[in-house]
């Protein structure tokens, strides 16, 4: 977290929280109230002080304030940063690169997501492309655009197919999984909301 909000922090250890002001879309956007915030700089420090807490809710430390994240999806939203022809390179919507990937799945509407060292997310939709060549069969050979399009479907039936995914020198076998599970299945809470007796700010 920034200097200034562990001096905040300090100061104010008390401050009531925020629940349903700030959301994260499936694209990364951040947003307050529905409406999306386009301002880079506070963009950046929303980012920068995005943290998780024992409950599994995700929220943003605001100077002494913690303001929850609702969340679309998932915690995270993968982009590949890469060039079209360069060694597939993923950061998250933060801004953090990701250095391991530890699992990878397909749910049945086609979206991708991954496990890196910083958590779980979705790839944005406009990236999938990018990732493509990254596929890979058990030995390690590219697949063919037609094979891969059967064995994506396959995955989106929620039935396994033999389709991995090289990240750096690992290869990550992609497994099937259904959107509904993803948030009980990964630990964290997407719609936090203030436990009864606690309090907060409207």
């Amino acid at each position: 977290m920034d200097e200034l909000v562990l001096r905040g922090l300090a100061k104010w250890p008390d401050v009531p929280a925020v629940y349903g002001w700030l959301t994260l879309d499936r694209r990364g956007n951040w947003l307050i109230k529905g409406s999306p915030i386009g301002n880079e700089t506070i963009t950046a420090f929303i980012g920068r002080n995005y943290e998780r807490d024992g409950r599994g809710r995700w929220f943003f430390q605001n100077g002494p304030q913690r303001v929850y994240v609702a969340l679309e999806y998932t915690p995270f939203v993968y982009r590949a940063v890469n060039g079209d022809d360069a060694v597939l390179a993923i950061e998250s919507h933060t801004g953090s690169k990701a250095t391991l990937l530890s699992g990878a799945w397909i749910d049945e509407t086609g979206a991708l997501l991954l496990e890196t060292e910083h958590g779980i997310g979705v790839v944005h939709d406009r990236d999938l492309e990018k990732l493509v060549p990254s596929f890979i069969d058990v030995n390690g050979a590219p697949l063919p655009e037609d094979t891969l399009d059967q064995l994506m479907e396959l995955l989106q039936q929620g039935r396994p197919a033999p389709i991995w995914i090289k990240y750096g020198e690992s290869n990550v076998r992609v497994e099937p999984l259904q959107s509904h599970k993803v948030a009980e299945g990964f630990g964290f809470d997407a719609r936090p909301i203030a436990p009864e007796g606690e309090a907060k700010c409207a």
